[in-house]
């Protein structure tokens, strides 16, 4: 039987979903969200971030607790778009948006959540763990909030973020790293009509060099992508520039390596076989993790999952999520499931059941 009210947390995430947050303009939904949680106690600090970043803040709030223990929590604010306007409705059981925008469960459910959860355990005079939050800004668009977010007051050596999908229970313990690539491909202008052979194509140089490349899936731990292709102005000029972004991920860091490396001798290779030039900018995104299913977190969120009749699962995912920069900033850290499906798509929904169930296993996990 579930200890949370659940028409109290539909109706909250309904409120949540909103407030308009398309990454970069979370400032309304941080303003609301420091609000709410200081009238649950919660001692909050907004943090400032470039105002490139966001228009609103990252959040740190702590609620001190009587029983052993301190764990972060952290959903992130922000949605993709179509994300404004947008319009809730229960069909059967399941929250979607009305079809012309995404839901933003994605990820206001861990937000709910955690919330409800709070607040259950407040009403019910239980004793609960020190409580520490990180909800934070432009995740969307490159962990970008994460990655900023000041640490100086965090005391929790561990962590729980709640983005991701799939059924309750689901605790990713292992998460891939991932390096992108801008690729600039410098060739030299010709009139496509009059003297083609004096000229040298970017798109020509570029195909040569992915014919040449391993892209999508690479094996059970490794992909790549090239994901945008920009160049050309004219049909009559023989195309003197290329622009291209790529990524690789993979769940184990050698096998990154190998796979940005193969990539980038493809590109340089054909460069100078068609007598081109080639720049190549990388950006190391985040970094891979991976915990092991007897490490003390997982075993104490698989205790809590089990006592509430859920059965928990790991798994590995291809996905990045706040969870690796957490991670990479020293702390043991691991991505639940919310019960988000169809996310980034106008057909998002959530099943009122999981909000509950989530939610349910966070009043279990933090008063156990």
């Amino acid at each position: 039987m579930s200890r949370i009210q659940s028409e109290r947390l539909i109706q909250h995430f309904i409120e949540l979903v909103k407030i308009d947050s398309e990454s970069r303009n979370e400032k309304a939904i941080s303003e609301a969200l420091a609000e709410q949680l200081g009238t649950l106690g919660f001692e909050v600090h907004k943090q400032s971030v470039d105002a490139a970043i966001s228009n609103g803040h990252n959040l740190y709030a702590c609620l001190p607790g009587t029983l052993e223990g301190t764990i972060l929590l952290s959903c992130h604010m922000d949605t993709v778009t179509p994300g404004n306007g947008i319009d809730p409705v229960i069909e059967e059981g399941i929250i979607r948006s009305r079809g012309d925008t995404i839901l933003g469960g994605d990820d206001k459910s861990g937000i709910a959540a955690i919330m409800e959860a709070v607040r259950s355990i407040q009403e019910q005079g239980l004793a609960h763990q020190t409580i520490e939050l990180a909800f934070t800004v432009n995740e969307e668009c490159g962990l970008h909030g994460s990655k900023l977010f000041d640490m100086s007051r965090v005391k929790a050596t561990q962590g729980i973020v709640l983005d991701s999908g799939g059924p309750i229970g689901t605790i990713i313990t292992i998460a891939p790293g991932a390096e992108t690539m801008k690729v600039t491909i410098t060739g030299k202008p010709a009139h496509a009509g009059l003297a083609p052979e004096t000229g040298i194509n970017a798109l020509t140089v570029a195909a040569d060099a992915i014919s040449t490349m391993k892209l999508s899936r690479i094996d059970e731990e490794t992909t790549a992508n090239i994901g945008t292709v920009h160049g050309g102005s004219a049909t009559n000029i023989v195309m003197p520039t290329l622009v291209m972004e790529a990524e690789a991920r993979s769940l184990d860091d050698d096998k990154l390596a190998a796979q940005v490396a193969h990539m980038v001798d493809a590109f340089e290779g054909a460069a100078e076989r068609h007598g081109a030039q080639v720049s190549i900018e990388r950006s190391r995104e985040y970094d891979a993790y991976r915990l092991s299913d007897d490490e003390p977190l997982v075993q104490g969120i698989m205790a809590a999952f089990a006592a509430n009749g859920v059965e928990p699962m790991t798994k590995p995912t291809g996905g990045g999520s706040d969870a690796n920069v957490f991670n990479a900033k020293g702390m043991k850290v691991v991505n639940l499931s919310t019960g988000m499906a169809k996310v980034h798509t106008c057909d998002e929904e959530i099943a009122v059941a999981d909000l509950v169930a989530i939610s349910d296993f966070l009043f279990t996990y933090l008063s156990r």
